[in-house]
């Protein structure tokens, strides 16, 4: 029955976590934890035992499952007390709490796990709203909480998380029994209860009775008067301006190591930048450690209007990059010691442009989404803190404690190696069947972000969910052959992403006829997808790439018949022709940017092409003299090496062409053919 009872108690605080975490006015993601105490029985003993399941470290309340709780015997654990060394030595504590495990497997306990099991109630809560660290952070917050809860929450000063702060806490609650919880100052909310209900319901009393006290008795124009020329501009100029700004601001994101970038332009970041307390609230910075730790102490801010030109913002971004990096290391200088771990990085991971947006930058897309939406946060703490009183974050120095701090840097490290294309965005084209699908499935395996464009929208959304979430992969429409369809997918892209760095023009189709029924129609066909449309997106994607800074690469999916005089195939391999000359081109023009150029010729690939499913296969066949359904055979028997190529093939060829191991080749055409002696490169 104990165990019945222990696997009850753990459901029902997942289940309780799940719908606290669903709901971003709770917390943020990844952000609080939640714990409950419950009896089990020893397997050793037999005899009961309390317990107590904590979300462990680096989990997220939303998604929580078993496997990410930690459980402990609350016994030993609190009688670490008795072994406390002190404050100036708490960090040792963490390590204590692996000798208070019970059992195998389950997370490592969060260096809030203390909080949790020093508090004598059944269940509690650790949350992040946005209300409640609008009460922590203003500078009469301990007068506010008294006033707007009575003696129902209990203020704790400032501490940074740690064995201490659990002390303080179970301290505050023992003396306070009428209490339901506290607010963490600078930090956030702590709730508790003697049923899952009772806390939960405590949680959400504390998060909504401060919003209505800030909605009904705050100011109504919390950050000051619009200022003229920072309004937002209408979306359609707002998004197109974001898109010229895009790549820049990535290159200057991604100074010290390259960042994927996510773009926001909500109404409440739109209405925060129009605003006159914009500079002085932005150099503040963020409170809540969760906040800075995903957004740096402070963003960068343009400090010019929307009307301004784009070349004018963009020279003036390179001006405050300098500046921000310079004080991002005197920032490190003045609070950092001998003991410190080294600086990460000197560039922003917020960028805010008034009249159009929030870029905001992480290792992968999900990081940098998630830094957005850390920011938003911020804005709306920031707000609820002016609305009732003046805004008072931690100290920079403390600040420093935290992002500097050596647990923090241990889960740095603990972070799994990334993989080879990790913080890559791949633009390719065609990509919704056959070799494009191929190749943006490989480089999305291998950590790149990947936009999938196609002329069929439809199919380019189905690729991309194949791919898997909005974060991995978006599919945009692109009809290469129109330069403002390219262009604006480009934009969508640099949106989506942040940038470019890798592009593939796939996109094609093949018609099979000797000269004398080629007609100009079909000469015009074909050269109007592969050559311009190569053309077109190369150009786009040109810009971007040397706007950035950041190098990148091109990639042609050109043919063995660039080379190869075949029968029937006067307009195809002409204008396959045409791309493989580009690849020469263009590796020599764009090199000085960092940008390699290469081309793959592939031959023979019948197996889940969509140029052989599309009639070019039947035609091929016609002219080789045998059934379509043999044709990939025919191919690979004609070959060295007598072996089919597939469209996996291709991809890996791109895989490695993008990658670290030829870092130093540009001009390339590799054969993907199983060896054609007649299209061997001389």
């Amino acid at each position: 029955m104990a165990n019945e009872a222990a696997h009850n108690t753990a459901a029902e605080l997942i289940a309780r976590s799940n719908r606290l975490g669903a709901d971003k006015k709770n917390t943020n993601f990844a952000g609080g934890n939640t714990s409950a105490k419950g009896e089990a029985q020893d397997p050793v003993t037999g005899e009961p035992v309390e317990l107590m399941w904590v979300k462990g470290s680096g989990g997220d309340l939303g998604t929580l499952k078993e496997a990410g709780l930690s459980r402990l015997r609350v016994d030993r654990m609190r009688a670490l007390v008795d072994v406390y060394p002190g404050l100036d030595r708490e960090d040792e504590m963490v390590a204590a709490l692996d000798y208070c495990l019970h059992g195998k497997g389950g997370a490592a306990p969060s260096i809030d796990t203390a909080m949790h099991g020093l508090v004598h109630k059944a269940h509690v809560d650790h949350l992040h709203p946005d209300s409640g660290i609008a009460i922590a952070t203003a500078a009469d917050g301990e007068a506010l909480t008294g006033k707007i809860f009575g003696g129902r929450v209990v203020w704790v000063p400032w501490r940074r998380p740690g064995f201490q702060l659990g002390l303080d806490i179970a301290a505050i609650q023992q003396a306070n029994p009428e209490a339901v919880g506290c607010i963490l100052g600078g930090h956030g909310i702590t709730a508790w209860g003697e049923t899952s209900e009772e806390c939960e319901r405590n949680s959400l009393w504390i998060i909504d009775t401060a919003a209505a006290y800030i909605d009904e008795h705050g100011s109504a124009e919390p950050f000051g008067a619009r200022v003229d020329g920072f309004e937002a501009l209408p979306e359609t100029e707002r998004r197109a301006r974001a898109a010229a700004l895009a790549p820049t601001v990535r290159g200057l994101a991604s100074h010290d190591k390259p960042m994927v970038g996510h773009f926001i332009d909500s109404a409440e970041v739109l209405d925060f930048l129009s605003r006159e307390k914009l500079a002085s609230l932005a150099t503040l910075g963020t409170s809540c450690p969760d906040h800075f730790l995903r957004t740096k102490v402070k963003p960068l801010v343009l400090d010019l209007p929307a009307t301004a030109t784009v070349e004018e913002q963009i020279a003036r971004l390179h001006e405050l990059h300098e500046m921000y990096r310079k004080d991002y290391r005197d920032y490190y200088e003045a609070h950092a010691d001998a003991d410190s771990p080294a600086m990460r990085g000197a560039d922003p991971l917020i960028v805010l442009i008034p009249g159009v947006g929030m870029f905001s930058y992480g290792a992968n897309k999900q990081t940098a989404r998630v830094a957005g939406e850390f920011y938003v946060n911020a804005i709306n703490v920031m707000r609820g803190a002016e609305a009732l009183s003046t805004y008072a974050p931690i100290s920079d120095a403390e600040k420093f404690r935290i992002e500097y701090w050596a647990l923090e840097e241990a889960k740095l490290q603990r972070l799994p190696k990334p993989k080879s294309h990790q913080g890559r965005i791949a633009f390719v084209t065609g990509a919704a069947s056959g070799i494009g699908k191929a190749i943006a499935t490989r480089l999305a395996a291998e950590g790149a972000c990947v936009v999938v464009a196609d002329l069929d929208l439809e199919k380019a959304q189905e690729a991309a969910a194949d791919l898997g979430s909005s974060d991995v992969a978006v599919g945009l429409a692109a009809n290469v052959a129109d330069a403002a369809a390219v262009r604006a997918a480009m934009d969508a892209a640099v949106l989506a992403f942040g940038g470019i760095d890798l592009v593939v023009n796939n996109a094609g189709l093949s018609l099979s006829k000797p000269l004398l029924e080629t007609t100009e129609k079909d000469w015009d066909l074909q050269h109007d997808v592969m050559a311009k449309g190569s053309f077109l997106v190369s150009k786009a994607a040109a810009k971007a790439l040397i706007e950035q800074g950041m190098g990148g690469d091109i990639i042609y999916i050109s043919s063995k018949n660039s080379v190869f005089a075949g029968p029937s195939n006067i307009a195809y391999s002409a204008t396959k022709a045409d791309q493989a000359h580009q690849v020469r081109l263009l590796a020599v023009e764009l090199g000085e940017h960092g940008v390699r150029v290469n081309g793959i010729n592939p031959d023979g690939v019948v197996r889940g092409s969509g140029i052989f499913a599309s009639g070019w296969g039947a035609n091929r066949a016609a002219t080789y003299g045998v059934n379509e359904e043999d044709l990939g055979q025919f191919y690979a028997n004609r070959t060295i090496l007598k072996r089919e190529v597939v469209p996996e093939n291709i991809a890996d060829a791109v895989y490695v062409l993008t990658g670290p191991e030829l870092s130093r080749t540009t001009g390339l055409h590799i054969p993907v053919d199983s060896g054609v002696a007649a299209a061997f490169l001389r």
